[in-house]
Parts: structure tokens; sequence; C-alpha cells
């Protein structure tokens, strides 16, 4: 079968949590994940997944092809910072707005299952916490700069070493906290340097 159409069918199993068809693909094109691997930036199976929120789908896929994870697509993500962004962009991060918007019971479900997918990934790879994006920018960046407590506390938990790692304009999570007014994302940030 043609590579393209195997991979267009792997991107669907990806999309809906397929893992069943996932095999299928590898049956019909054994190499198809290693011609995935190959590709620079790409955005993989495991970034489509990981945003969709199909943890099983996720794991095998780190199971079968370990680089996945730390690898960027296009635009600069992994898929760790893919399904970050997914999760956020189902609730507003605003209080304020969190009171006067309730999510439908279909979108809560969603971002659970996002944030159970997250945290197996982590749970799998620690070092998927580290993986620097765009800017050098990190999850765990991204979860200060959103002033996520609740996945900063998880995160710092799995892997504390991140909490000194610099993006390219040489900020840390704890300045990000600062720069973004996060001040509960700071106070946890400051907690764990006093540790170190």
């Amino acid at each position: 079968m043609e590579n393209q159409q195997v991979r267009q069918r792997l991107m669907e199993a990806a999309k809906v949590g397929d893992i069943n068809l996932l095999y299928g693909c590898i049956h019909d094109y054994p190499k198809i994940l290693d011609s995935i691997d190959e590709i620079p930036f790409v955005d993989t199976p495991l970034h489509i997944a990981a945003s969709a929120g199909h943890a099983h789908f996720a794991l095998e896929m780190m199971r079968l092809m370990p680089s996945f994870g730390k690898k960027l697509n296009p635009q600069g993500l992994s898929p760790l910072d893919l399904a970050l962004q997914s999760r956020e962009g189902l609730s507003p991060s605003d209080p304020d707005l969190q009171k006067m918007e309730k999510l439908s019971s279909e979108d809560r479900d969603l971002r659970n299952r996002i944030t159970l997918t997250i945290s197996r990934l982590i749970n799998f790879d620690k070092e998927l916490i580290r993986v620097k994006g765009r800017g050098s920018f990190t999850p765990l960046h991204y979860v200060a700069e959103k002033g996520d407590i609740d996945l900063l506390a998880e995160f710092l938990l799995a892997c504390p070493e991140p909490i000194m790692d610099r993006t390219i304009r040489d900020e840390t999570a704890l300045h990000i906290a600062v720069k973004n007014s996060k001040l509960q994302a700071f106070k946890v940030l400051l907690g764990w340097l006093r540790r170190i």
C-alpha cells in the first residue's frame, strides 16, 4: 500500500485513538513510524493523540517510538506542548471568566482526558518536561506562564531539574511566572527553589 495512504490512516488512528488501526497501518507498511521519524520537524501521531487526549494511544506510541516524545513539529512544539495548549484552550485562564463560563460536559470530558494524557506521558518519561521547543520554552515554562498550579506541582514532583532551565531570553519558570503576574505559580516555584 502507498506510504502516503498509510500515513493518512495512521493520522486518523491518532485522532480517534484507535490502537487497532495503528497496528493495521504498521502491518501494511512496517517502516511507517521510522519514515515519520526521519522528518526533522513533523506532527507525529503522538502529537495528534496527545492533543486529542487519547492516553492509551499516546502511551502505545511512546512505547513503540520513544523519540516521538521529544520531536518538534513545524511550529516548534513537542507532543506535550500541544497537549498543554489543547487543555488550556478548554478553560479560561482568568479566574473571573471561569466563574462566568461553564464548560460543556463534552469539553470538560475532553479536558479531563487531556489532563490524564499529560500525567501518563510524564509518568512514562519525566524528561518530556524538559523538552525545549520554540524559544527553548519547556512544558514547565508553559504551565508557569499559565499559572496552572496543579500541573506545575505535578511536573516539579516528577522532575524538579527543569526549574533552572532557561529560555533563549534567559528566563526561568520563576521569571516567567513573575512576568505574567502568576503569584501562586511564583510561590510554588520559590518554595521548590528553597528546597534545592
